[in-house]
This record gives C-alpha cells, structure tokens and sequence, in this order.
C-alpha cells in the first residue's frame, strides 16, 4: 500500500503562505514520487482562547483552497466541525476531517460521509484506538466506502499528550488507512498560557516510531516560520525541514 502524507499550514492565514507551502509539496512530490495531500483549516473553531485567529471563513477559505487544488494539482484535506458544513466542503476537498473532540458526532460524521468523499477520523484524546470502531461503523453505515482513522495522542493529565504508538496497531484491524498526526501529537494543549504549546523537535521522532508499528500515513502541519504562524506554532514543523522527514520515512 502507498503511504498516505499529508502536510499544510494549521489555519489558512493568506493566500501568499498557502502557495509558498503547496511550491514546496510539489517539490517534494516530484522528488520522491509521493502524493502528498494539501492541508488547512478554512475555520478553527476549537481554539483555546476567544481572541485566538480563527481563519477567512468558509466561503473565502474554500476558494483559496479550490485555487490551490486548480494551480498545483494537489489534493486537498479540510476540516469541518458543523453539519451543514459538509456538502460546501465536499465539493472541493478530496478528503473530510472529522477533529479528534468531535469523532463521536453522529450527525456530523453521517454529513461528512454522505459526500462521498473520504472520510479522516482523528481519535479523541479521550479514547483508546479500539474505541473507534464505533465513528467508523457509523461513517459506514451512512455510506462512507474509504474512511481512514488518525492516531494524535491521549491526555492522561493536563497540558500533556501522550501517544500509546498500540493505537495503530488497534485501529489497523479497523481500517486499512491509519494516519500518524505527528506534530498535534507533540502538543501540549492549553499550555501556553491561553493557547495551546508544543515542541516540534519530537515530530521527526513520532514520524519513525509510527512507522516502526506499521502507520500506512502521515499528517504533518507546516509553516516557512512557525515562530510568527497564527495557530499551532510551537508544534509545526517549519516546510525547510519537512523533505528530510519524508525522505526517512520513504527509507
């Protein structure tokens, strides 16, 4: 099976940063013929604090991501967090996420596969790799055919996650897709004093460790400068460092 990858910046901060990130996926792409889907949130609605940068919005931040899809011939991956946001989404994004505090959203999930497109379901912090048998049997029964599940980390504390690498090895008898978010898993959520912290140095470590217990893909949010990014900074891999990361993982 091919690796699945997946990279992009956590929140569509300009038009600007989504081209400089997508010129470097084709790069990467050509170079060691991978497929890597584009990703960014037109939304981020489960930002710590109020006053946090949420993005352009789903009318402008899908048109930005339709010209990315049209420009580069990336495929695209976006999250949603309400219903209704399904459909509009579906019509441009190859992939739908399902965010991890969200994965057990009946209707939501029902929305997502009912566009026919292929379903990402991120495990809950709060549930184990087995538990999501369930959010699938019900992305299924809706009529999903390709849903792939991805692994982020547990908190067992707070401000802390910790990634118990069985995961994947429960959720592979589930799916046959299952995707490592190697840098939200290096989070450290609400940590930073009203928003969320992380260390990023861990993320070329999560990559290799997933690989080791039989990951089938990678998510990695990237940014040219992850100090200066509007959401997930401390935890973004900067795009310069990223081909290193895939070039060991295509080892």
């Amino acid at each position: 099976m091919q690796r699945v990858f997946i990279a992009g910046p956590c929140v569509i901060e300009s038009q600007d940063l989504l081209n400089r990130v997508a010129e470097c996926l084709v790069r990467i792409n050509k170079k060691f013929n991978t497929d890597i889907i584009f990703k960014s949130s037109f939304d981020k609605a489960n930002r710590t604090s109020i006053s946090s940068f949420r993005g352009p919005g789903i009318d402008r931040g899908l048109q930005m991501l339709s010209d990315i899809k049209e420009r580069y011939g990336l495929r695209i991956l976006t999250d949603i967090h309400e219903s209704w946001q399904a459909k509009p989404v579906g019509e441009v994004a190859d992939v739908i996420q399902i965010p991890a505090f969200l994965c057990r959203q009946t209707d939501l999930l029902v929305a997502a596969a009912k566009t026919g497109r292929t379903v990402n379901i991120k495990k809950a912090q709060f549930l184990s790799g087995k538990d999501m048998v369930y959010p699938v049997e019900k992305a299924k029964d809706a009529g999903a055919v390709d849903v792939w599940l991805t692994e982020r980390g547990n908190m067992y504390g707070y401000n802390n996650l910790v990634v118990d690498f069985r995961n994947i090895s429960d959720m592979l008898d589930i799916v046959p897709t299952v995707i490592m978010d190697c840098t939200h898993s290096v989070q450290r959520p609400g940590g930073g004093g009203g928003k969320t912290s992380g260390d990023r140095r861990f993320v070329p470590s999560m990559a290799l460790a997933a690989k080791a217990f039989g990951a089938t893909g990678y998510f990695f949010e990237v940014h040219p400068d992850p100090d200066k990014a509007l959401s997930d900074g401390p935890n973004m891999l900067c795009i310069d460092d990223l081909e290193k990361v895939i070039e060991s993982i295509c080892k």
